[in-house]
């Protein structure tokens, strides 16, 4: 299975950067001394930036569907462990190593939504990860023990 997962922006981006802008303008408009207003113009400047630039969300490219993204580091000795795990028995997942090393990446891409999970693990070549192995998918009920 070969997946593409872009970054998007989510709904709490959004609403950070709205905010932002709301308090901006509200401590702009009222009549306050100078250096308040400041504040308020900086706020609406940081709305308007983190609107531009914040994306925390992930997007199947395939599916258009939106995901949360979170990754484990192992040691490189815990590879054919990991792999093993993830492809036949998520549920039974030995973590006991992770940020031990950083010789593996396991990434996680999961929605509650659509109760769906995507596992991939990478490895680490000096100066990038490549991947080990291919997707993985599995239910979120299974993957409880990676989301705590």
């Amino acid at each position: 299975m070969n997946k593409e997962f872009v970054r998007v922006r989510s709904i709490l981006d959004y609403t950070i950067s709205l905010a932002l802008l709301i308090i901006g303008c509200a401590i702009v408009i009222i009549p306050t001394p100078a250096s308040i207003n400041i504040v308020g113009i900086f706020s609406i400047f940081a709305g308007i930036l983190l609107i531009v630039i914040l994306r925390s969300a992930w997007k199947d490219k395939e599916t258009g569907e939106k995901y949360h993204k979170k990754e484990f580091y192992f040691p490189q000795s815990s590879k054919d462990r990991i792999i093993k795990s993830v492809s036949e028995d998520i549920e039974n997942i030995d973590i006991q190593d992770e940020d031990k090393g950083n010789g593996l990446r396991l990434d996680l891409f999961y929605s509650k939504h659509n109760g769906k999970a995507f596992l991939q693990v990478y490895e680490y070549i000096p100066y990038r990860y490549e991947p080990a192995s291919e997707f993985f998918e599995h239910p979120v009920s299974k993957i409880g023990k990676l989301l705590k």
